[in-house]
């Protein structure tokens, strides 16, 4: 085993144990995890929230056992490979060991920690746009077209992963139409589009069939969430993602710009431009532009190498190496819940300074939101479980949510084997089983008016009565409370056909 390759492997090896030491175990799985996670039993081209790559990591993971380990282990994995596709980057610039190890403290000490700590498309996300420029990187260094066909294979999957690869390509062609147009004379080029286009297709009819819900998720996330985006905010969130190597990435696009060797890739310096342009007029999320970042810090670090390999710079290389580490330290006490919620409660003037109390609704809260949205999920499903238990056996009884984390949630820590919990929400509105008629109906609803819910459906139920709510007061999902209702005297399914049909009007 060569040095650079024991030097490698330690850092992949260290990824993986930071991204199961930075979660205190006080901390449930998130809302969307036990969304993708119940993916895996409804397997489908599409679903209104994601692609399908998604449901096949679930599906594996469901196989393998479906406990928090794996969970765990694939956005970690995909971290990993993140670091790995910087380092073989770093290796295609000619960088030598510096380089390798600033561009691998640099992406190992970011935000990708908390992204990879998370089990959503995200962390695949980020691995397929630096796969995709490092591929880039490969056929600027050979004009082989073989390079062509290689990333129309890593964006189709990426797009069957998340539709926000799309973005990465609003700033890579114009940025290639501007300094180099040589690959749009190749044939091969329109060729590799036919080959993304055919891989894609599945997924593109899955939409069509289904009305586009990609659409109308979209719009539903414009006015709900993105509305509450400032895009100076937004602009600003960039530079922290990668705060201790930000100097990294300034030296890259400088580079770009002044480092003849670096002329040929100038178009990476106007893909940056670009996307950003396009993320900020639309009021994007912050952490959609993440992606962006690994492959410009190989580009810094192989320049850095440059400036810093002779004379009394030498010395600052191990300077360079230790900033991103020494401002990740200060910082990684509050990006990620190794801390009890109690404390950051407690200490939550640390947390609002650094904009982690804003929730999506632009308000900010006691927790940042990821952390509330991983309390309470147990104390929900072990009280549902209780009560399911009471209901006389042998009549069919429906657990509908409001949300799809609240129907994940139970799917997930329920212990009876029985219960499948579901929602007109997200994609549980398209699994619904009317096969068999409803006589009990179990009814998980947010924090409201008690007295309403009681008022209104329980004329439709010979019983009815509260069974209990979500009493963690830190958790987002706080006072979400069990309504029980017995007996029912309509038709329970067909008020689910008539709801269903009313949700996919859209």
């Amino acid at each position: 085993m060569t040095k650079k390759t024991a030097l490698l492997l330690s850092f992949i090896l260290l990824k993986f144990a930071l991204q199961y030491i930075l979660i205190s175990p006080e901390y449930e799985l998130q809302r969307d995890e036990f969304l993708h996670l119940d993916q895996a039993h409804h397997l489908a081209w599409g679903y209104l929230s994601v692609p399908p790559v998604t449901s096949w990591i679930s599906y594996i993971i469901y196989s393998l056992g479906n406990s928090i380990f794996w969970i765990r282990f694939f956005p970690a994995l995909f971290g990993a490979l993140t670091l790995f596709v910087v380092w073989k980057s770093i290796e295609e610039l000619k960088g030598n060991t510096f380089a390798l190890l600033l561009g691998a403290t640099s992406v190992l000490f970011s935000a990708l920690l908390r992204i990879n700590g998370l089990y959503q498309p995200n962390s695949l996300d980020v691995l397929c746009w630096t796969t995709f420029c490092f591929i880039l990187i490969k056929y600027t260094n050979t004009e082989s077209s073989k390079w062509f066909y290689i990333g129309m294979l890593v964006l189709a999957f990426g797009f069957l992963n998340k539709y926000n690869i799309v973005f990465l390509l609003v700033g890579v062609f114009p940025a290639l139409l501007l300094t180099n147009r040589s690959a749009f004379k190749n044939k091969n080029f329109y060729f590799s589009i036919l080959l993304f286009l055919l891989l894609i297709l599945p997924n593109l009819i899955w939409q069509y069939n289904n009305n586009f819900p990609v659409y109308h998720h979209m719009q539903i996330l414009a006015k709900t969430q993105l509305v509450n985006v400032n895009r100076w905010d937004f602009l600003k969130d960039q530079l922290f993602f990668f705060i201790g190597s930000l100097y990294v990435i300034l030296v890259a696009l400088y580079g770009f710009l002044f480092y003849p060797p670096f002329k040929k890739y100038r178009f990476f310096f106007w893909t940056l431009v670009f996307t950003l342009i396009v993320f900020t007029y639309l009021k994007a999320k912050s952490y959609y532009a993440i992606g962006l970042y690994p492959i410009y810090i190989a580009f810094g670090a192989v320049y850095l190498e440059t400036i810093l390999k002779s004379g009394w710079k030498k010395y600052l290389q191990p300077v360079a190496i230790a900033i991103p580490i020494l401002l990740f330290i200060p910082i990684s006490k509050i990006m990620f819940p190794n801390k009890s919620p109690e404390y950051i409660a407690n200490h939550s003037e640390t947390y609002k300074k650094f904009g982690l109390l804003r929730w999506e609704d632009g308000k900010d809260h006691k927790l940042p939101q990821d952390y509330a949205d991983m309390l309470g999920w147990k104390e929900l499903a072990h009280k549902t479980d209780s009560i399911y238990a009471t209901l006389p056996k042998g009549e069919r009884t429906l657990i509908l949510c409001d949300n799809y984390g609240q129907a994940g949630a139970i799917n997930y820590y329920t212990k009876n084997k029985n219960i499948t919990a579901l929602s007109f929400n997200a994609d549980y509105v398209n699994w619904f089983q009317l096969d068999k008629k409803y006589v009990n109906l179990i009814r998980i609803k947010e924090l409201n008016n008690e007295e309403t819910e009681l008022e209104e459906t329980s004329p439709f139920f010979e019983k009815s009565y509260i069974g209990g709510s979500i009493t963690n007061l830190l958790a987002r999902e706080y006072g979400t409370t069990i309504f029980v209702f017995e007996k029912a005297k309509i038709d329970i399914n067909q008020r689910i056909k008539t709801e269903i049909e009313a949700e996919k009007k859209y």
